[in-house]
């Protein structure tokens, strides 16, 4: 029988008719609860048939483990920077993945993080909690300027939002889409360091690259406004932890937003989880019902298609055939 293993927690814990759809296949589904570090994606592989991941760890030995009997790496999501691309292509696994299905729930995540930090919410939730009625003055979001680093698909539902909220939006996107930006009036920057110096909140929607990792750090902090409000729904490696625990201790950056960490989940005493001016979420800006199945829907049909020799939804390597195997 056709196995598949299946990690992705969402997928697993929110209902829908992705259930249906994975079970009406009747394959034997093997279920682990993710995202996994290498070692337990290597115990995990080696007689599965296809992957439906979050983001697990899969190296190049885990996919040396997994072949030949790894026919297709369906990926839960966008994000494949914790997948070796280069060997999944070299072995002649199609990577499959989701673009399109969650820029709207990562956006109003953004501006969760941005209102919380600007109206001190958590702050005034504790207060009250606790019997009291201890208040602190906030800001509005109103005329403020918000840099987006990023303009694909999330990064414009922000700027739209931004809008909406009487935001000046000021962006920064190698591939810059004139006539989006024309529309929602956004300021293009042709430099990383003029959004630095203009915006009050700096939201960041870039991949995880060798480019953009640890971006955000000593080096280009002092470029930015004293006390800005920085917002991450992208990857926590983008960020420098040490860098920008030391510019939240110092006021230098007056607040951290972010849906990831450079390690998930954290250690105990990672340092952004006691700062009052750091709010943290488990990387859960994608995890809405709606998200969830649009995802979960899209992986599974990803899926069975390439099992069955035909194209894929989207692919990442597509110089990469899908061949029936079913």
């Amino acid at each position: 029988m056709t196995k598949i293993l299946l990690t992705t927690t969402s997928f697993q814990d929110t209902p829908g008719e992705h259930h249906k759809l994975l079970a009406a296949t009747g394959w034997e589904i093997i279920r682990a609860r993710g995202p996994l570090n290498e070692a337990d994606t290597l115990a995990a592989v080696g007689e599965v048939d296809g992957y439906i991941c979050g983001d697990d760890m899969i190296t190049r030995a885990v996919l040396e483990k997994a072949r030949p009997k790894l026919k297709v790496l369906s990926k839960y999501g966008i994000g494949v920077d914790k997948i070796d691309v280069k060997a999944c292509t070299e072995f002649g696994i199609p990577l499959l993945f989701t673009p399109g299905v969650n820029h709207t729930t990562v956006a109003e995540h953004t501006f969760l993080l941005l209102l919380a930090l600007e109206k001190n919410f958590f702050f005034h939730t504790d207060s009250t909690r606790s019997g009291g009625w201890k208040r602190k003055t906030g800001r509005e979001l109103l005329e403020k300027t918000i840099g987006i680093i990023g303009l694909g698909r999330i990064g414009k539902e922000v700027a739209v939002r931004a809008r909406a909220f009487g935001m000046n939006v000021v962006g920064f996107d190698l591939y810059w889409d004139e006539k989006f930006a024309a529309a929602h009036q956004v300021k293009r920057s042709n430099t990383l360091d003029e959004v630095y110096a203009a915006a009050d909140y700096l939201s960041l929607h870039t991949n995880l690259t060798p480019e953009t990792r640890d971006m955000i750090s000593a080096k280009s902090l002092p470029k930015m406004k004293k006390g800005v409000i920085i917002l991450n729904c992208a990857r926590g490696e983008i960020v420098h932890t040490a860098d920008i625990v030391a510019a939240l201790q110092s006021g230098q950056v007056g607040g951290y937003g972010t849906d990831v960490l450079d390690e998930e989940p954290p250690a105990a005493d990672h340092p952004l989880l006691k700062l009052p001016n750091a709010i943290v979420t488990p990387h859960i800006g994608s995890r809405t019902h709606e998200s969830v199945q649009r995802q979960a829907v899209a992986a599974v049909t990803n899926l069975i298609r390439a099992l069955h020799g035909e194209k894929p939804l989207a692919q990442i390597n597509p110089e990469v055939p899908v061949s029936k195997v079913l």
